[in-house]
């Protein structure tokens, strides 16, 4: 067998990476892999060492952070729809989690423990596993599982904010920020517009929901899905919420967390498959990606593009 040429990408500041952790995954990679092994020090240094991972045709980029380190990552090696696929090089992608929700990798399979996780990789690569995805796109930048403006944006914000005074990002932190912002949110009149192609423009939105895959996020184990139609192997899910009322929240939040939920409201607009859809609104909105700031907007153009990206990972079900 030919040999695998491994770049590490560690982030040693993700919420649940310990130094133990990444020795093991060095070793259990460097007993597999020729490996080269990388600490991002600042923020988009994630994007910077896979360019050149890129440009060096490794065949393999492992991330052990967060879901902000594997976007930064998938957005420095992956070219957007635009460039000719044949003159960029583009390297498989294996995840150990590290952050604090690990939605992509637990929403592939990936076990959200980093040493079972470790084995679960070793394991798939001797098998030469891989799983090829579509990914969605926010304007240039891609996302893997969720992209949203109004609510999560502002809960994004908050958390980043947080995170800035090194405070960490932990579930209840999350949780009360959420509650926190949606009573701020409900203040305010809904000015948001969305448009799927095929269906008349949905007004008076408050927040919306672009999703890759299902579930959206977790909460503490507990998988919340707001389009649990939606995986990565077909379009875009959009879920897109005209009511603040605390009642019909609450509703709404009971079906999200239900293991069979299948989220309906009066106020709500969803559908599960889309190939894109534009999101409007008269003054700037906040846009996060991958559970990441990114910052405001007035227009947001979302795109499904299947087939995408190779990982390793398990076969769906």
């Amino acid at each position: 067998m030919d040999t695998v040429r491994t770049l590490l990408i560690v982030n040693p500041n993700a919420t649940s990476t310990t130094p133990a952790t990444r020795d093991l995954l060095a070793h259990a990679l460097e007993s597999r892999t020729q490996l080269t092994v990388a600490h991002t020090q600042h923020r988009g240094h994630a994007a910077e060492l896979a360019q050149w991972a890129s440009t060096q045709e490794m065949d393999l980029i492992v991330v052990h952070g967060g879901d902000g380190t594997v976007n930064e990552t998938i957005n420095g090696f992956l070219p957007l729809p635009q460039v000719e696929d044949d003159q960029v090089w583009r390297p498989r992608l294996g995840v150990i989690p590290g952050g604090s929700a690990n939605v992509f990798a637990r929403a592939l399979g990936i076990s959200p423990d980093p040493v079972t996780a470790t084995n679960q990789l070793i394991d798939l690569l001797g098998r030469d596993a891989d799983r090829r995805i579509g990914l969605g796109l926010a304007d240039d930048r891609w996302f893997t599982f969720s992209a949203g403006v109004g609510l999560d944006a502002d809960v994004c914000e908050a958390i980043d904010a947080a995170r800035a005074k090194g405070r960490k990002a932990t579930p209840a932190r999350y949780l009360r920020t959420t509650v926190r912002q949606f009573f701020r949110a409900r203040r305010h009149e809904p000015s948001v517009t969305v448009t799927v192609p095929g269906h008349d423009p949905v007004e008076s939105v408050y927040y919306a929901f672009v999703t890759n895959s299902s579930p959206w996020t977790y909460l503490e184990d507990r998988p919340v899905r707001t389009n649990p139609g939606t995986t990565f192997e077909t379009g875009l899910g959009v879920f897109a919420m005209g009511s603040m009322s605390v009642t019909r929240t609450l509703l709404l939040a009971r079906q999200l967390l239900s293991d069979n939920g299948n989220p309906k409201a009066d106020a709500l607009f969803r559908i599960d498959d889309v190939d894109s859809v534009r999101i409007d609104s008269p003054g700037e909105i906040g846009l996060q990606i991958d559970g990441d700031f990114i910052g405001k907007r007035k227009m947001v153009h979302f795109t499904s593009v299947p087939s995408v990206l190779d990982v390793v990972a398990p076969k769906p079900v």
